[in-house]
């Protein structure tokens, strides 16, 4: 099924989103048949939209063709109603020669990742957007984070020339800068929640013109990560304060332990739940033994799957 940006918009925000992470062997190699099985049981678990090859997908470890392999396989594993984006990165050119792979390989829509390293001006950030979204006929969210962090000015810039350019995603978390963007571009964007754990974040920032956020922990536990997003939708603030305090502020003491768990943290999950997803990629690190054993009584605790 193909996806208009506008049909594309209209999706993305109507329900909770994941971002699934990608598999590899023991050697290290991209293990197919376990990310296919695990993009085609994300898909049917109740999220309305996956992104592969994003940040919980490991995307800075990917070689090119690797990138191709994970997109098209996800692309051909989720449900025909179900939209695929893919995420693109580094240097511009490297970022065109992605988001035209990705649309190729049958991604619906793009996530523009920070250009690799440099820092830069709202001018070359915003030549940097456009020329992605030109590339492209499917739509594109902008990934607010690091080094690319857009403007609303930069925004509406690219928006008048690229009507394809259709959101932003949220990995700052900064309430001033979130409500600017609300009141500037709301009637044109949609708002996309994408701090780490980004259950945290949306609970506590109800005002930022966030619909809808990328739930790691949809990976291992989706149910649990539906139950809070439609409590947290419904203003159902009891359930989302016992989640909250059950659930996430445990998890979160695991995952700021150290840099990079964000992601080992959610592979620790999916292993922990059955599904042999392998070792994140350098320079990550996985979880110590001892961490990994709290994690799964956590889960035991909470009543997520645990194998």
């Amino acid at each position: 099924m193909t996806f208009s940006p506008s049909e594309l918009a209209a999706c993305v925000t109507s329900g909770l989103l994941s971002f699934p992470v990608t598999y590899f062997d023991e050697s290290g190699a991209f293990n197919e048949a376990g990310y296919r099985e695990h993009v085609a049981h994300q898909g049917v678990a109740g999220a309305v939209a996956l992104f592969a090859a994003g940040g919980t997908g490991e995307f800075f470890s990917l070689t090119f063709d690797e990138y191709r392999r994970v997109v098209r396989a996800a692309a051909e594993e989720v449900p025909d109603h179900m939209p695929l984006l893919a995420g693109v990165g580094y240097g511009t050119e490297m970022a065109i020669d992605m988001a035209k792979a990705a649309e190729a390989s049958g991604a619906n829509g793009i996530l523009a990742l920070p250009p690799y390293l440099v820092n830069s001006e709202q001018e070359g950030l915003r030549r940097h957007l456009e020329m992605v979204c030109r590339a492209v006929g499917i739509g594109v969210i902008a990934y607010n984070r690091d080094n690319a962090i857009y403007s609303a000015d930069t925004l509406l810039a690219v928006a008048e020339s690229c009507p394809n350019l259709i959101g932003v995603k949220d990995g700052v978390g900064a309430t001033e800068m979130l409500v600017n963007l609300r009141y500037r571009l709301e009637d044109r964007f949609i708002f996309i929640g994408g701090m780490p754990t980004a259950e945290v974040y949306a609970s506590a920032t109800p005002n930022s013109g966030i619909t809808t956020y990328s739930s790691a922990i949809y990976n291992f536990a989706p149910e649990t990560a539906l139950t809070f997003f439609r409590a947290w939708r419904a203003g159902e603030q009891a359930v989302v304060d016992d989640l909250m305090r059950r659930f996430f502020l445990p998890y979160l003491a695991i995952r700021n332990r150290r840099a990079g768990y964000a992601v080992s943290i959610v592979k620790a999950g999916v292993r922990i739940s059955g599904s042999d997803c392998g070792r994140v990629r350098t320079p990550l690190v996985d979880l110590t033994t001892e961490e990994g054993t709290s994690l799964r009584q956590l889960m035991e605790r909470c009543g997520m799957p645990v194998a």
